[in-house]
């Protein structure tokens, strides 16, 4: 059995204990769109850099609406969470030139949800050789380009 460490996330965590929902305090802020790297918003989703990502470029696309439960998104925000995820797949393909995408959602604490109330998919995307021993022996993660510099090459892109 593989096991995937992530000591680096445990800042994430802690950072997020006791904190208002991001995902909607980025979501009604629409005139900070770049302060807090919204990339694409939609009419019931929106596409946002993760502050804590797993690799460069890593994204999450989530509802408006704050609902952990995916049985509880309506049939425009299921279509729009997906449609908005496509163009996103397509501007990280056009920036980034990754190998391939993780992409899933966590839903509820036990399944590893760092927000397990506001329901959110990642994309992370994924480089032949993207994995090193920096994270395990060092407990530190190379995340090779800052989060203002992604946002723009991104958000060049998501016209």
């Amino acid at each position: 059995m593989e096991k995937l460490w992530a000591p680096w996330r445990m800042k994430y965590i802690l950072h997020m204990k006791g904190k208002k929902c991001f995902l909607c305090s980025s979501a009604k802020a629409k005139k900070q769109d770049r302060k807090n790297y919204v990339l694409l918003r939609g009419s019931t989703c929106f596409v946002i850099l993760n502050v804590f990502p797993y690799n460069n470029g890593h994204l999450l696309v989530a509802p408006y609406r704050h609902t952990g439960e995916m049985e509880k998104l309506k049939g425009k925000e299921m279509k729009e969470l997906m449609e908005l995820s496509v163009r996103a797949l397509k501007i990280l393909r056009k920036a980034l030139k990754p190998d391939g995408f993780n992409m899933g959602i966590n839903l509820g604490k036990a399944a590893g949800a760092g927000l397990a109330n506001h329901l959110h998919l990642h994309i992370v995307p994924r480089w032949q050789g993207d994995t090193n021993f920096m994270p395990v022996l060092g407990q530190t993660k190379i995340i090779s380009q800052s989060l203002e510099e992604a946002y723009k090459k991104l958000k060049s892109l998501a016209k």
